[in-house]
C-alpha cells in the first residue's frame, strides 16, 4: 500500500513516516503543495495525508485540485486547526477523514487503515488464504500453517500485493510503483532479485509466483498449480 505523507514540517514528516513505514506502507513525501499536487496527478496512490498549511499552494487548494480531476484517492487531513466549520469546509471540498493534531501513532494507524479498506470498497479481507498460507492483512503477517514465515517489510508488501491480484498479471511498473517510493534508488533488476527472495521463501507452501515474458508477474492459486 502506498501512501503520499504531505506535510512541511520536516521532523513531523520524519516522525510519521517512520511509523508508517514500520506498519508495512510504502510511504512517499511531500513537503509543498505544487509537489504534492504533481505527485498526486502522475502516480498512483492507496491514500494522500495531508496537512493544510503548505508553501506554494494551500493543502485546501491541492484537495481541491484532486477532486477536479475526479481522482477518488482517499485524503487524511491532518491539521492543527480546530474549529468545526474548518473540519466541514474540508470535508466538503472532499475530504474522507480530519484529524487535529497532535495525534496519537495508534490513532493515526487506525485511521490509515480503515480509509485504506473503505478506498478499496470495504471488502477487504483481514485474512487472506492460499492454500496453507494464511496471510494476515491487519498484522501483516505470513503463516506457513503454524509457522510464521520470516518476510521483510518488501517482501510482505510484494506478497499481499500478489496475493490480492491471483491469477491477474501485475507489470513490473505496477510493482515498482506499488512498492518503492519515489525518492528510493533501485537498480534495474530490483523487482527480479525480490521475486527470487519471495519464490524461495514460498515454495514449500506449494505456492507458484509465475512469470510472464514481457509482461510481467502473477500468482497462481495452489488449487491451479500443476493443473
Amino acid at each position: 500500500m502506498r501512501i503520499l505523507l504531505i506535510e512541511d514540517d520536516a521532523l513531523l514528516a520524519d516522525g510519521l513516516a517512520r511509523t508508517l513505514r514500520h506498519a508495512g506502507y510504502i510511504v512517499d513525501l511531500a513537503a509543498d503543495g505544487r509537489t504534492a499536487d504533481g505527485l498526486l496527478a502522475d502516480e498512483s496512490y492507496d491514500l494522500a495525508i495531508l496537512d493544510l498549511g503548505l508553501p506554494g499552494l494551500d493543502g485546501s487548494e491541492v484537495l481541491q485540485r484532486l477532486r477536479a480531476r475526479r481522482q477518488q484517492t482517499p485524503v487524511l487531513v491532518l491539521s492543527a486547526r480546530l474549529a468545526v466549520e474548518e473540519r466541514v469546509r474540508l470535508l466538503d471540498l472532499g475530504a474522507d477523514d480530519y484529524v487535529v493534531k497532535p495525534v496519537s501513532l495508534d490513532e493515526l494507524e487506525a485511521r490509515v487503515r480503515a480509509l485504506i479498506r473503505r478506498g478499496q470498497g470495504g471488502g477487504a479481507v483481514p485474512d487472506v488464504m492460499l492454500g496453507r498460507l494464511r496471510l494476515d492483512t491487519v498484522g501483516k503477517r505470513a503463516w506457513l500453517d503454524d509457522t510464521a514465515l520470516d518476510l521483510n517489510a518488501r517482501e510482505w508488501a510484494a506478497m499481499e500485493f500478489l496475493a490480492t491480484r491471483v491469477n491477474r498479471i501485475v507489470s513490473k511498473e505496477q510493482l515498482m510503483q506499488a512498492l518503492y517510493s519515489w525518492q528510493d534508488d533501485i537498480s534495474p533488476n530490483a523487482i527480479e532479485k525480490l521475486m527470487s527472495r519471495l519464490r524461495s521463501k514460498i515454495e514449500v507452501a506449494g505456492i507458484t509466483i509465475r512469470t510472464v515474458r514481457g509482461l510481467g508477474y502473477y500468482l497462481e492459486k495452489p488449487d491451479d498449480a500443476g493443473a
